[in-house]
């Protein structure tokens, strides 16, 4: 998903070189978007991994 969004980022970029604003607009909105969703999964498998783990007060993992 990362990958999607720094695409449409530089879509964005050089549509704004060419001077289309309405694409690069719409393009750079699209990566914003991704770019957010990223960053939410990439928190929410962080949690889920710590969790996962045992983490401090948790119940120590089988040997």
């Amino acid at each position: 998903m990362l990958s999607w969004a720094i695409g449409f980022f530089i879509v964005a970029i050089i549509a704004a070189i060419f001077g289309f604003t309405g694409l690069a607009g719409a393009a750079a909105g699209i990566a914003k978007v991704l770019f957010f969703l990223f960053l939410i999964a990439f928190i929410v498998s962080l949690v889920m991994g710590y969790r996962g783990r045992g983490g401090p007060g948790g119940t120590p993992p089988a040997v």
